[in-house]
């Protein structure tokens, strides 16, 4: 999977591709999760969701960051999981903040 998570302020849709990117990547790591059962066990016991409720849930941003931030939790998780999807690890963040809104950009004196 390629990622387009890059930033670069001004260009128009730039934002909306982004958004897209990340949801692409969390919806992958949400297939990624369920392809494991011992995964899947563990994501839902710390999550509380219930199996049937995670297609409804996958509409959520706020659900989708949390995906993310599982597999960024763990650094085994997060290293093989970038590797099936074809990401540098760090990719995994970048999606998990835009998702969850938390988009942050330094201040440059």
């Amino acid at each position: 999977m390629k990622s387009n998570l890059k930033g670069g302020a001004g260009r128009s849709g730039d934002g909306a591709v982004r958004q897209e990117a990340a949801r692409d990547l969390a919806i992958v790591a949400l297939g990624y999760i369920a392809s494991d059962p011992e995964q899947l066990s563990r994501f839902l016991a710390l999550t509380g969701i219930d199996p049937g409720a995670i297609r409804a849930a996958a509409n959520e941003p706020g659900f989708l960051a949390g995906v993310l931030g599982y597999i960024s939790g763990n650094e085994r998780t997060l290293v093989a999981f970038a590797a099936h999807a074809g990401v540098a690890p760090d990719e995994v963040e970048k999606a998990k903040k835009l998702l969850a809104g938390l988009e942050w950009e330094r201040d440059v004196p």
